[in-house]
């Protein structure tokens, strides 16, 4: 079992690689397709290259670094190191990335640019684009324009023609016109860029269009995960004006970076500066009711009983003063994150002290950012907007959970402290009134004036931390544009062109092949039947019927003589043998090769007569001129004639007779099966040598097999370009089935090629022939001047 499957296996081998040859062979054969359409794809991709648009790639790298906190502890470090959290924690390169990809930065680069505009120089094929200009043409309502493109023409150094299809307009530069589909334009003149034309177009495109292609060129990439680099590429015609482009993107992106930090920053003074109005209208108020009191009550000092107190309570007072402090910044700060309508960032440096409420704003300032961010580009209903409200409003109970804890703590210690202050009010009873009321008042304003002061440090501090703000990011790689373009690439594209150039012939005659539904080779015979060939007749360039003549020394006379010899193989044991030949279907050449092979036998003497069957489309009487008005119908019709009365001479040779068909009957295989068809054949199997008969074609109707029964060997024609392959499955039928006695093939019309193979005798003359392809040698002949041309 196992022999027989490693027999199959390299059966099945061997049939793949004699697949693979006979395509090989193919495509050697039509080897001029593939030089001509190689050229054609040479010559295109030249062209493609010759007059497509180069395109240049720019890269720049941009280093993402984070933020450094608590380092310094002495001088201003101390203010900054409060402060750090007013400007977001450590920023991570996959978000910097994604910033660098929004539309709204890529907006800003458009308008910065007015990049709607771009001005080419017009070429015989192909405008070519310029940048620099030698002159701006400045949108003055950029967002509200659907395009349109226009030429401007040069007619002295001022004066301009601006013209379009339908519109044109004299002007000069430094003045306003109105262009269809544009509006407003300033057109200036660039006195850095010489003229070098006298005409020039340029176009203008709408915004969001204009955005979509940067959008599109621009590249964004974190290429390695283990720094924090973002690799950018920008790819653009021009170098120039590509790495102008890619230079502001990173430009605007760091100003947008110093905006957000500068927007904490403002918002955190713009609080401080409104709590020091409150605070010292309070403090006024407090020293105006000392100054009042003392005026009032004509004090010049205090007694030294007031003075030991003081200073006995002054720890508990100053103690109790920054709790107040403290207390009253709580409910300050209470005050701005109670309220929901206040989308501002929260300052968390007023607490120094509490770490968990400092962390808390930090996140809290950071989410609002980024909230007001996407605002910039998306509704409120937008999921992620959404999702950031929900995250502000718990961050908010968070705060203001802390907040909560924070005050019952102070409030704890201020209860304490006013306990040990009220026991040493109990000895102050004694002091006189007008002191003790002087003590409350001078304990108000040492608050107020601590908070005052608190808040003027803090506003400092800010302030100078704003003005230390730089950006988290830095170009380390700035813009540059590569050499070479990036696309086209000149040897991918002549290499591309070359080898679509010998795909599609190749494709073509692969496809040709796999719909081919007709007989084309010899393998395609030797594929569909195992029945012998016994012949094969080439194609004949002569019109006339009879190729064979006594003399005739041409190849396809000696293949007709092969055709003879072949054939007394078959029919060596048989004296005077009866041959039928059919086919599939009409125009196959069975009169050829019937009227040619009789010629032929009766060249080596024999005496032959054909004949002529089809008695529904006679054709062998009409090749050789002999009238068919008289013959086959009329003996099986009229029982008064004679078989030798319808045997009549070829004309073209004493040993080769015809019967024809006669008149066309309405029943021909009725006639066939008539008694006298017998007495005709019994007749001339005595008076003849050998007996041609020429049939209808059997795939149509049933009278060669009827025939077939007085024959002693069928011919089956097969005629490449003609014969279906489905069709070979006739007489593989007819042979199985035992209808028709022994069958073999004829092939009939054969192209030759001159990759056959050949034979040739001593006269000087051969011929070859192979597969049965398209290509006659006239044919190809014809392309020879072609190609050496």
């Amino acid at each position: 079992m196992k022999e027989w499957q490693d027999d199959d296996f390299e059966r099945e081998g061997q049939e793949d690689n004699q697949k693979l040859i006979e395509f090989l062979g193919k495509l050697w054969a039509n080897w001029y397709w593939f030089a001509l359409f190689g050229i054609l794809g040479l010559t295109v991709a030249y062209l493609n290259l010759r007059y497509s648009t180069p395109v240049y790639k720019i890269n720049a790298k941009l280093l993402v670094t984070e933020e450094q906190k608590g380092a310094s502890t002495t001088g201003t470090g101390v203010f900054l190191g409060d402060l750090n959290s007013f400007f977001g924690g450590v920023n991570s390169v996959d978000n910097e990335a994604e910033i660098l990809k929004t539309r709204y930065l890529m907006e800003q680069v458009v308008h910065k640019h007015n990049a709607q505009v771009n001005y080419f120089v017009p070429g015989d094929v192909r405008d070519v684009e310029v940048y620099p200009s030698p002159f701006d043409v400045t949108l003055l309502r950029p967002d509200s324009l659907t395009g349109g493109t226009f030429r401007l023409q040069l007619k002295d150094n001022e004066h301009i023609n601006i013209s379009q299809d339908h519109f044109e307009q004299e002007t000069t530069f430094g003045t306003t016109i109105d262009l269809p589909g544009v509006g407003s334009v300033f057109i200036s003149r660039n006195p850095k860029v010489p003229i070098s034309k006298t005409t020039y177009r340029f176009e203008v495109v709408p915004f969001d269009t204009r955005v979509n292609e940067y959008m599109g060129r621009l590249s964004v990439g974190v290429t390695n995960k283990q720094v924090s680099i973002i690799d950018l590429s920008f790819d653009y015609p021009i170098k120039v004006k590509g790495e102008s482009i890619l230079r502001t993107i990173l430009e605007t992106y760091t100003e947008n970076n110093l905006q957000d930090k500068n927007t904490i920053a403002d918002s955190t003074i713009a609080f401080i500066d409104n709590r020091l109005l409150f605070v010292g209208q309070e403090l006024g108020d407090v020293e105006g009711d000392i100054q009042v009191f003392r005026q009032s009550k004509q004090l010049a000092d205090i007694s030294t009983q007031s003075q030991l107190l003081l200073e006995n309570s002054a720890e508990y007072i100053k103690q109790l003063s920054e709790v107040e402090t403290q207390l009253t910044i709580l409910d300050n700060l209470r005050e701005y994150v109670i309220d929901p309508k206040n989308q501002r960032v929260v300052p968390s440096a007023l607490l120094p002290d509490d770490m968990v409420f400092n962390s808390l704003v930090e996140r809290y300032n950071t989410l609002l950012l980024e909230r007001d961010r996407r605002l910039l580009s998306a509704t409120p209903n937008n999921p992620t907007v959404q999702n950031l409200d929900q995250q502000l409003a718990n961050l908010r109970a968070d705060m203001l959970a802390n907040l909560e804890n924070t005050r019952n703590r102070f409030e704890t210690t201020r209860n304490e402290l006013r306990r040990k202050t009220g026991q040493l009010e109990s000895e102050v009873r004694r002091v006189p009134a007008t002191e003790r009321q002087y003590l409350d008042l001078a304990r108000q304003q040492q608050i107020k004036q601590e908070l005052y002061v608190y808040l003027l440090q803090k506003r400092e501090e800010t302030a100078i931390s704003k003005t230390a703000n730089i950006s988290n990011s830095r170009i380390i790689d700035p813009p540059k544009a590569k050499t070479l373009p990036f696309s086209p690439r000149r040897t991918r594209t002549l290499a591309m062109g070359l080898l679509i150039g010998l795909i599609i012939p190749a494709t073509s005659i692969y496809l040709r092949d796999l719909l081919n539904t007709r007989v084309r080779s010899r393998e395609d015979i030797q594929k569909q039947t195992a029945l012998p060939i016994v012949g094969e007749i080439s194609h004949s360039a002569s019109k006339q019927t009879l190729v064979v003549t006594r003399d005739s020394r041409t190849p396809i006379a000696e293949q007709f003589r092969a055709l003879r010899t072949n054939l007394a193989f078959y029919l060596s044991h048989i004296n005077k043998p009866t041959i039928l030949l059919t086919s599939s279907t009409s125009g196959e050449g069975k009169s050829f090769v019937a009227l040619n092979m009789a010629m032929i036998f009766a060249i080596s003497g024999k005496k032959v007569v054909v004949l002529e069957m089809d008695l529904r489309k006679p054709n062998l009487s009409i090749k050789l001129n002999i009238p068919n008005n008289f013959g086959f119908t009329n003996y099986i019709i009229s029982s008064s004639q004679t078989p030798e009365s319808i045997i009549r001479p070829s004309g073209v040779h004493e040993g080769l007779y015809l019967i024809s068909s006669g008149p066309i009957p309405p029943n021909p295989a009725e006639m066939i099966l008539s008694k006298r068809m017998d007495e005709l054949m019994a007749y001339l199997k005595q008076a003849f040598d050998t007996i041609i008969i020429d049939a209808p074609p059997v795939g149509l109707v049933t009278d060669a097999q009827l025939l077939s029964q007085h024959a002693d060997l069928t011919l089956y024609l097969v005629r490449p370009k003609v014969t279906h392959k489905r069709q070979l499955q006739i007489p593989n039928e007819l042979h199985q089935s035992g209808k028709m006695k022994q069958i073999a093939l004829i092939v009939n019309d054969i192209q030759t090629k001159n990759s056959g193979y050949g034979y040739g005798y001593g006269y000087g003359y051969g011929y070859g022939y192979g597969n049965y392809g398209d290509n006659t040698p006239e044919k190809r002949k014809s392309w020879l001047p072609f190609l050496k041309k």
